[in-house]
């Protein structure tokens, strides 16, 4: 693991999960302007809704459902969407990778990698129980090739890559430790 692969999805106590990732000069509306930057380069468009949705990702204070993120946007917007459009608009934002799903919750959260510019390793996620704290954590692609290498070898077929990892953070760590 590259130290410089590391990233941490803290819950916001400003405007922004991602302000905590970069310089902290990052602001919500710098990343949601990386994000289109990032679509516009592929060939894919985020629009208004799309953008929306992702700014209701990046301001909350941990992985959202697509119900809750559905009752987020209504409450900020004042307009409803179907759970069925936010799912599409969901898949649209993870396939340009800007969100992640946490297969083991079906949550989503934002890709901690918006607003950097360094090259990316393969993610894997550390979830606090305690807290819900998301560490990104990037694992060298040599890992995973030696790993599917392995489970090819017993016949079985892989259909993704994801590591999701459930535990204490250090924080919720030193605090179970420290006497009331």
């Amino acid at each position: 693991m590259s130290s410089t692969d590391f990233h941490s999805v803290r819950p916001a106590d400003s405007t922004s999960l991602i302000s905590d990732l970069s310089s902290g000069n990052t602001t919500t509306e710098q990343v949601l302007d990386r994000a289109q930057a990032i679509c516009a380069s592929q060939g894919a468009k985020l629009t208004d809704k799309r953008r929306r949705i992702l700014q209701v990702v990046l301001q909350s204070a941990e992985p959202l459902s697509a119900y809750q993120i559905a009752d987020q946007y209504r409450d900020l917007y004042g307009k409803t969407l179907s759970v069925m459009s936010v799912y599409r608009m969901l898949n649209f934002l993870k396939d340009n990778e800007l969100v992640h799903r946490l297969e083991t919750t079906n949550q989503y959260l934002p890709c901690s990698h918006i607003s950097c510019n360094h090259a990316h390793e393969v993610p894997q996620f550390l979830i606090c129980d305690s807290c819900k704290t998301v560490d990104e954590v990037g694992i060298r692609k040599e890992i995973l090739q030696e790993l599917s290498a392995n489970i090819e070898d017993t016949g079985f077929a892989l259909a993704r890559q994801q590591l999701e990892f459930r535990g204490l953070c250090r924080a919720c760590q030193t605090a179970s430790t420290v006497p009331a």
